[in-house]
């Protein structure tokens, strides 16, 4: 059996009220995302970029405040990312944490769902 390298294709989250996490997603991120009906379920891409490794909202209800998977979304400035996110209630966790390629800082969504805001260092 050879080894793979895991890579992540896709990622999704759940909200209950599709249309206000679009709202806040496009605050955080200064995204133009708009929910698309014509899938089976209605969805909102991250970023609004499908031609890509990416993600999307849906409708659903989200794990407990605090557990389930945690996405972390590259953002060009952490501290203005987090400013927005607290403009657009977030709360704010952990960080900014220095690691080897960067920084991150946790935030919870609308619906509880832990997101990292995450900022490359520069090169």
């Amino acid at each position: 059996m050879s080894e793979q390298t895991p890579i992540v294709v896709w990622t999704e989250i759940p909200a209950r009220d599709l249309d206000k996490a679009v709202a806040f997603y496009n605050q955080v991120f200064q995204w133009n995302m708009v929910v698309n009906r014509d899938y089976p379920e209605p969805m909102a891409v991250l970023g609004d970029a499908m031609n890509t490794v990416s993600g999307n909202l849906y409708e659903g209800a989200p794990s407990a405040s605090g557990t389930g998977n945690r996405i972390h979304i590259q953002v060009p400035n952490l501290a203005e990312a987090t400013d927005r996110a607290k403009l657009a209630g977030a709360k704010i966790g952990q960080g900014p944490v220095e690691i080897p390629p960067g920084k991150f800082t946790f935030i919870e969504d609308l619906d509880g769902n832990t997101i990292g805001l995450f900022e490359a260092k520069a090169a």
